[in-house]
């Protein structure tokens, strides 16, 4: 029962000073939301020409370590 009591008392000490906290409500317009969101759509829109640069890029590695042959073609003179 003494720990029970202990336990409680420590809960409620720790617990304390959170409801003693003034809490803030969020209260921005809706025009700094769609600032917020036309700008996460910028950084979007920038990250697809990037993940194009560099899937171009891996292909080129990749395609570095397969050489590619050219065929030779002889030319035929005729020795005059």
């Amino acid at each position: 029962m003494k720990t029970a009591i202990s336990t409680l008392f420590l809960v409620l000490a720790v617990i304390n000073p959170a409801f003693a906290a003034k809490t803030v409500v969020y209260k921005s317009g809706v025009l700094v939301s769609v600032f917020v969101g036309i700008c996460a759509l910028i950084v979007v829109a920038q990250l697809v020409p990037a993940l194009m640069l560099v899937l171009g890029f891996i292909k080129a590695s990749v395609g570095m370590g397969q050489k590619k042959e050219v065929p030779v073609v002889e030319s035929s003179t005729n020795g005059n």
